[in-house]
């Protein structure tokens, strides 16, 4: 028998937000929150004086992280290795120096943010299931790590080219209308979507939706079976941006997020048959102390090349990027439950498919079949009622 909560989930939702580590989201929340992995005691990041720089709880909404940290793959190889042959993750600093030339910036790619700045993120993290070791699927930009939430496969690019169509793996949300199954992307506005819904609309313009028919669809408790959110990415038409990219304003982020959480929450019919995936795309350079894993399969038999790498090296796929913020909610997990197994973004089109398509015979990478699925985490015998609410 699945677990309750599992048996009566009808819609799955993930929204994913930009450019932000774990240390760097979650570091002040270690004293309410015993089980969440922060940096040990003695982790620093030398700076380009040779001073040794720890985390600091000195983050700041907006104008700290401007210009914005280098996420290519160059910068993140330096960020993760610092120059050596092992991923001691002490190269934050001296890769944002890069930026500026000056030292006393460069520091602040160590701050973190305090509980209290962060009330949306923090109480969800306190009152649901945080994922300690969820990765980033490529240590590189914004594209290619979309594109493994969607396809489970960024088809050989660690960028942000955009030519994912005319594979033979298709997107999950193909998948699922070729099943029989609703399926939905909600994206902000016509003014505001990620580049990569180029290479969805080849052949999928019925899967999109705006952020107003979203809230329409839970007031109506409309929601397809599965539904993937994207944030407002730009200011514009008197909006500020709410994706948290640095160096847009990380409390209208805060705002956003929760607006997503109480559109389900404040429909009593919705709220008991629906999980909530908040998760971010990649660290947007910001320092993270844990060395990223490898993936549990392969994408394929995908290399990409030194030219494409920047590092005079080829990449094959076989580690993972940088730890971000990842949050399970649903009225149906243990309160405060802290995850310890490694995820990535190939852990989405895997959930969704192994739920809502089991037995599925089509084409996928050996990746995505074996990353890891998260649905059994609605595991609690009765139905919380605890959860909090956000103005």
């Amino acid at each position: 028998m699945p677990p309750t909560g599992l048996d009566n989930l009808r819609h799955l939702v993930v929204l994913m937000m930009e450019n932000r580590s774990f240390d760097h989201m979650f570091g002040g929340l270690k004293p309410a929150h015993p089980g969440i992995e922060i940096w040990p005691n003695g982790y620093t990041n030398p700076d380009t004086q040779g001073n040794e720089i720890p985390p600091q709880p000195k983050a700041e909404y907006q104008g700290q992280l401007d210009p914005d940290p280098n996420h290519d793959f160059a910068p993140v190889n330096e960020q993760i290795f610092n120059g050596g042959p092992t991923p001691d993750m002490r190269g934050f600093i001296q890769s944002y120096f890069k930026q500026r030339n000056d030292v006393k910036s460069s520091h602040r790619i160590m701050y973190y943010f305090t509980p209290d700045q962060l009330p949306v993120l923090s109480n969800l993290a306190l009152k649901y299931v945080v994922f300690n070791r969820w990765f980033a699927s490529i240590p590189g930009p914004t594209l290619c790590n979309r594109a493994i939430a969607h396809y489970g496969t960024s088809f050989g690019h660690v960028g942000m080219e955009m030519k994912y169509f005319g594979h033979p793996i298709k997107s999950i949300y193909e998948r699922l209308r070729a099943a029989g199954r609703a399926t939905k992307l909600y994206y902000f506005d016509r003014a505001s979507s990620t580049l990569e819904l180029i290479n969805l609309l080849q052949d999928q313009p019925q899967i999109f939706a705006t952020y107003e028919q979203f809230l329409a669809d839970c007031r109506a408790g409309t929601l397809p079976d599965y539904a993937f959110v994207e944030p407002n990415y730009s200011d514009h038409d008197g909006l500020v941006a709410s994706d948290q990219h640095p160096d847009h304003h990380v409390a209208e982020g805060e705002r956003f997020i929760g607006s997503i959480y109480m559109a389900i929450k404040s429909n009593p019919a919705l709220w008991p048959n629906t999980a909530l995936l908040i998760v971010y795309d990649e660290h947007g350079g910001i320092f993270d102390h844990v060395p990223p894993p490898s993936p549990e399969g392969k994408d394929g038999d995908f290399e990409a090349p030194p030219d494409k790498t920047g590092t005079g090296q080829p990449f094959k796929f076989d580690r993972l990027g940088v730890r971000v913020p990842a949050i399970l909610v649903s009225p149906w997990v243990a309160k405060g439950r802290v995850v310890n197994d490694v995820y990535e973004h190939a852990s989405i089109p895997a959930t969704a498919t192994e739920w809502l398509l089991p037995g599925f015979g089509g084409a996928r990478t050996d990746r995505e079949r074996k990353a890891r699925t998260f649905l059994h985490l609605l595991s609690e015998p009765m139905m919380r009622t605890d959860g909090p609410n956000f103005v």
